[in-house]
């Protein structure tokens, strides 16, 4: 009986968590401006995840395609869980 609840817990942690990340897709707005911005990048995918992360919590992402955080305060300088300057310093 243990074994049919713990496999049970299992299944549903793994189908939450897949549809949890569903859901965090971001905005359009976000989605259309990080891609601009991750369109020479190296490491595309990358480059799409943080960028969206920021422009999730700073409402706005610098033009082009490199540098212009000027323009963007709070994604210049977001700082990363062990308050050091951003972990997401690629060249978006």
């Amino acid at each position: 009986m243990k074994l049919v609840f713990t496999t049970f817990l299992l299944v549903c942690l793994v189908f939450s968590s897949s549809f949890f990340e569903a859901t965090m897709a971001g905005s359009e707005f976000c989605d259309t401006k990080c891609s601009e911005r991750c369109a020479k990048a190296g490491v595309q995918d990358r480059c799409l995840k943080y960028c969206g992360i920021c422009c999730e919590k700073c409402k706005c992402v610098p033009s082009g395609t490199y540098g212009n955080k000027h323009e963007c305060a709070c994604y210049r300088d977001l700082k990363n869980s062990r308050a050091s300057p951003s972990a997401l310093r690629f060249p978006f």
